[in-house]
């Protein structure tokens, strides 16, 4: 009783540290917290504490004033926790403290232009955790999946020479919704069909031994993150069906409504994954934090 109780009261301090952050960031911030934030983490007895713990460090990192460099250090910290499915931070085989690496791993990546370097050691991490029994954990790995095959293509240069037209199928629909061309800059991952395979039977899972809601969520989700495997310029909930309309693609089509500005479409991962991150912080008030807060809007512009 003691321990929850306790673990309640450090999940409330934290979500307070995080949404003080997105009200009022400092440059100091970062250098202030991080040292309790990591000894929560690692010596904390409470599961919810560790994953409050991690969420508020990924929040202080991204809006406190953490150097470049600061940054990978906390990404190398949280990919630790993957690797070992949380036992180097006493969590082993921990779910909620696993997924909440993931999760702030991915918001952190959307902040450096280039992880080719991190992404060899990422991938690996986040495709074993795909065989994890925890659907939860499973979407997030492969949602960061996605992330990083979207950030192997950058723009097109001004002095680089158009990309051959061997994909027609990725670069057609850049050039059909009015986009700049995508080239891709790196291979992801060694062993993609074995991948695509895994993420195919993801996709199509069925079986009692999972809850109708989690193969539901499941489906929609690898379906999704494997069209963006192999069409890594293609965002989150992209549909090519003709739009009769328009006579072109309906293109991604999550949006969030915000009252005085109309929809606002998340067309790709890394917006995808700041939106992720935003919500773990303000909840419910995200829309009235967007149209009043610089910060937030700032963060998805």
């Amino acid at each position: 009783m003691l321990v929850a109780y306790l673990s309640l009261q450090a999940l409330t301090l934290h979500s307070a540290i995080s949404l003080s952050i997105l009200t009022d960031p400092a440059d100091t911030i970062y250098d202030a917290v991080y040292s309790q934030l990591k000894r929560t983490i690692t010596d904390s007895e409470s599961s919810l504490s560790k994953a409050a713990a991690i969420h508020t460090l990924g929040v202080s990192t991204f809006y406190g004033g953490a150097s470049l460099e600061a940054t990978q250090e906390t990404m190398e910290f949280f990919i630790e926790i993957v690797e070992s499915d949380g036992n180097s931070v006493g969590a082993g085989d921990d779910a909620t403290v696993v997924t909440a690496a993931v999760e702030e791993w991915a918001f952190l990546a959307t902040q450096l232009d280039d992880v080719e370097e991190a992404t060899e050691v990422a991938m690996d991490a986040f495709v074993e955790q795909l065989s994890s029994a925890h659907p939860g954990l499973q979407i997030a790995a492969g949602e960061n999946i996605a992330l990083l095959y979207e950030k192997s293509y950058t723009e097109l240069e001004e002095d680089e020479e158009p990309p051959e037209r061997s994909d027609l199928d990725d670069l057609d629909d850049e050039l059909e919704q009015g986009g700049p061309v995508m080239v891709k800059r790196y291979q992801v991952y060694r062993r993609e069909d074995q991948l695509k395979r895994e993420l195919t039977l993801l996709a199509n899972i069925s079986g009692k031994s999972i809850s109708k809601k989690d193969r539901k969520n499941l489906h929609m989700n690898f379906a999704d993150i494997l069209n963006t495997v192999e069409h890594p310029t293609l965002g989150p909930r992209y549909q090519k069906a003709i739009n009769k309309e328009t006579n072109k693609s309906y293109g991604s089509r999550l949006t969030v409504r915000i009252r005085d500005v109309g929809e606002m479409k998340i067309d790709r991962w890394w917006k995808f994954h700041r939106l992720q991150a935003l919500r773990r912080v303000l909840q419910g008030g995200f829309v009235v934090h967007y149209e009043n807060n610089r910060v937030v809007f700032d963060t998805l512009p």
